[in-house]
């Protein structure tokens, strides 16, 4: 076991740039991960979000570009999104520094023409599974000299649709590569799949991969629906630091982020619909905290990485239970702490608690003090179970605060 990255059997010229982006202690996954992929191995690994995937990757994969100093593609990187992609990329931008050529960005969104150009003096490709199979059937690509495969976040790329995609990208690519896969969670049958990429891998898991980290507190407050708006007001204007507030569908989040302005909340937005300018513009703004509050689909689940979230926010519940696991993993992360609520209307306990039994959990629940206003419609809402109509024009009222009592019977 290492104890600083100065031990690792790797070029003078990384070890100084590792020093200068201040990465001095490995974290376990990189302590494991690192070495067994610079000795040549396949890796099957599995961590929690937030403990330093990327980086025992692309370690790896830049000690091989700067020993073999080919010409063309040499490595490969797969992503499920292009948030991720360009985290990897900025990633894979301090530890190149000189000596390295600059990735080739392949993502869906941006400007095609600066993608093919990169192309051409690029030794590392990062990529979404559809843009690069794009790429690759209008020969616009040469995949042939491959010496390295990371897939990255790989059950989320399965989840999403990318195994027919990722097939055909693999047939293009040497069979005597080695392959590294990487990702938070890896049910049974994922890892059946995933084993027909590599060969004879070396297994790393690391913590409970279908827990939050225990530097998060977790916890559960079950409100009207009519009511959550309210609440996360209150709970936005007592944090101090960024909020990452996570909803269904990108309407919803169009709509939360234009209320949350209304009330005066400086909030950007982050989902599918959005150009990558835009996308890209909503997330450094809330790097640098120009924007504290974004609100965000699913697409920011993963990979995603901020310094310092304080507080994330599960508006509405994730469609699946492991998607919890990925939201709540935006804060906590690399040895900081933070604070993940969610949001139960009380149509969807059940469905809250079978998440809690998938995920092994017990949350905390909490007790809401006081009134919350009901949030105001132009269609019906529900007021203690009864349908109340509401007329344009109507204004916030208040329920009783004993309508939000904490719920104990789970």
């Amino acid at each position: 076991m290492i104890q600083q990255f100065s031990e690792l059997p790797i070029s003078k010229y990384l070890q100084e740039q590792l020093s200068t982006n201040n990465f001095h202690t490995p974290t376990p996954v990189q302590n494991s991960a690192i070495p067994a992929a610079l000795s040549g191995k396949d890796l099957l690994a599995t961590a929690q979000t937030g403990t330093g995937k990327t980086l025992a990757f692309l370690l790896p994969v830049a000690e091989r570009l700067l020993q073999t100093r080919a010409a063309g593609v040499q490595a490969l990187v797969l992503v499920p999104t292009r948030e991720l992609a360009i985290q990897v990329e900025l990633q894979f931008d301090q530890l190149r520094g000189r000596k390295l050529n600059k990735a080739a960005l392949v993502i869906g969104g941006a400007a095609e023409r600066q993608q093919i150009a990169a192309l051409k003096t690029a030794h590392l490709v990062i990529a979404t599974p559809g843009r690069l199979e794009d790429f690759l059937r209008r020969k616009l690509v040469k995949l042939g000299n491959i010496q390295i495969l990371v897939l990255d976040e790989a059950d989320r790329m399965l989840d999403m649709g990318f195994l027919p995609a990722i097939r055909r990208i693999a047939d293009t690519l040497p069979k005597t590569r080695q392959t590294l896969c990487f990702s938070a969670t890896l049910d049974p049958a994922v890892a059946h799949i995933v084993s027909d990429f590599v060969q004879n891998p070396l297994r790393i898991a690391f913590g409970s991969t279908s827990k939050p980290a225990a530097s998060v507190r977790l916890q559960a407050f079950e409100v009207a629906t009519n009511q959550r708006l309210a609440l996360l007001q209150r709970l936005l204007s007592g944090e101090d630091g960024r909020c990452l507030v996570f909803v269904r569908t990108k309407r919803g989040a169009d709509r939360l982020t234009r209320q949350l302005r209304k009330a005066g909340f400086a909030a950007g937005m982050l989902h599918g619909d959005r150009s990558q300018s835009q996308r890209n513009a909503a997330l450094a703004d809330f790097q640098n905290g120009t924007v504290p509050i974004l609100v965000a689909t699913d697409v920011a689940s993963r990979g995603i990485h901020v310094d310092a979230v304080a507080h994330v926010i599960n508006y509405e519940l994730p469609q699946l239970a492991e998607d919890l696991i990925h939201r709540v993993g935006r804060t906590g992360r690399i040895g900081a702490t933070g604070t993940a609520s969610v949001f139960v209307a009380h149509q969807d306990r059940s469905e809250f608690r079978a998440i809690e039994r998938t995920l092994g959990l017990k949350i905390e629940r909490m007790r809401v003090d006081g009134d919350l206003a009901i949030e105001e419609r132009s269609g019906p809402v529900l007021v203690q179970g009864a349908p109340v109509p509401v007329m344009p024009g109507s204004k916030m009222v208040r329920l009783p605060g004993e309508v939000l009592q904490r719920y104990a019977a789970v």
